[in-house]
Parts: structure tokens; sequence; C-alpha cells
């Protein structure tokens, strides 16, 4: 039991800290005057972030597990 744990901890750190710096530069993008965007496009970057998170969630026993697909403008 003990191997899975730390397996789950260095996993878990590792792959939610990496998560946190993307998100971070999905920030970045803000900068208008390097990019051009519109709110629509911002409305669907977030929503399939949070869809995902759901998604994830979901797989630790809370609620539906159906799939989903890759993020697209």
């Amino acid at each position: 039991m003990k191997d899975k744990r730390e397996s789950f901890v260095r996993l878990a750190e590792a792959r939610v800290n990496r998560a946190l710096k993307d998100i971070r530069l999905i920030g970045n993008l803000s900068n208008k005057s390097a990019y051009s965007y519109t709110e629509e496009d911002v409305k669907k970057m977030f929503r399939a972030l949070q869809r995902e998170i759901e998604f994830a969630r979901s797989k630790f026993g809370d609620g539906d597990s159906s799939g989903s697909g890759d993020f697209k403008l």
C-alpha cells in the first residue's frame, strides 16, 4: 500500500504542478498587444477547461464519467 501511495503523491504533485503552470500560460494569452481574441474564444476555452476538470473529478467518484474530447476553438 505504501508504494501505491508514494506513486500517487509523486505523480499527483508533478501533474497538478504541470497543469497549474499551463493554466498560468493560458492566462498570458490575455495580452491584447500580442494576441487577438474574442469573448466567445475566452468562453470556449474556459468551458473546455471546466468540463475537463469536472470529468477528472468524476473519475474519483463524484458523478458522471462520460468521456470528453480535445479542445478546439
